[in-house]
């Protein structure tokens, strides 16, 4: 079973101990505010109260192997900046910090960061498609020009087999699942002759140019397949 720890328990930090909960239980929470500790121990196999900046105390509570560490200090630049240094000597593969600015970022990447997090930025960029089109929604950004996206069938594959609308060629698109307009639940395509109708909500994967190419107007209502991400990720 995969290990993370989080130092830093923030809206950000308190959010990835929240998702990871859905796929392992191996968790170390670390914050030097004790009242946080307290209401989150439980959740965690171990919690402590200690300070980010303590390099003796995170080469005792990190293990050299641990899969991951998620770092949100807030605002506490220097702080992050000198935390993430730290885990690199301790020998941690995978860092994860929250950054406040590019300049920030740039520095944390230097010191040992694998992986630069800005949740506000991301977030806007995950919204804002979904407001200019009313057919695109649950839109999740992979990397700078992929994503995921939720978007009803429309007419240029209504009526059509999924050989038929061949969307890989014309969008560029991978149909990952699909579900109907009625339904909850997203099931993969086993049958490549089966005919869409204008009640498919298709799970598409491609470039941001594809899927805005794809997405026409239209009204649909949101389904959370936030569910249907996890299902790849059996708890343990």
């Amino acid at each position: 079973m995969k290990q993370f720890a989080i130092i830093g328990l923030g809206a950000f930090g308190i959010r990835m101990l929240e998702e990871l909960l859905d796929v392992t239980d191996e968790i170390i929470i670390i914050d030097k505010d004790k009242e946080i500790i307290e209401k989150y121990k439980d959740k965690a196999r171990a919690a402590y109260v200690t300070d980010a900046i303590n390099e003796i105390a995170l080469s005792k509570i990190i293990p050299e192997d641990i899969d991951a560490v998620i770092v949100d200090l807030g605002g506490k630049i220097e702080v992050s900046i000198m935390t993430t240094n730290y885990l690199k000597k301790i020998g941690v593969k995978n860092i994860m910090v929250k950054a406040q600015t590019d300049e920030h970022g740039e520095v944390l990447s230097m010191v040992g960061a694998t992986q630069v997090i800005f949740p506000d930025r991301e977030a806007a960029k995950r919204i804002t498609p979904m407001l200019v089109s009313s057919l695109l929604f649950n839109y999740l950004p992979i990397s700078d020009n992929l994503a995921l996206a939720e978007v009803r069938a429309n007419e240029f594959c209504a009526g059509k087999t999924l050989i038929e609308a061949n969307l890989r060629k014309e969008f560029g698109l991978n149909v990952v699942a699909m579900r109907r307009l009625d339904q909850d639940d997203f099931h993969f395509i086993s049958d490549p002759s089966y005919v869409f109708t204008d009640d498919d909500v298709l799970l598409v994967a491609g470039h941001e140019e594809g899927i805005e190419k794809f997405s026409h107007e239209a009204s649909v209502p949101k389904k959370n397949v936030g569910g249907y991400f996890k299902s790849f990720f059996p708890k343990r």
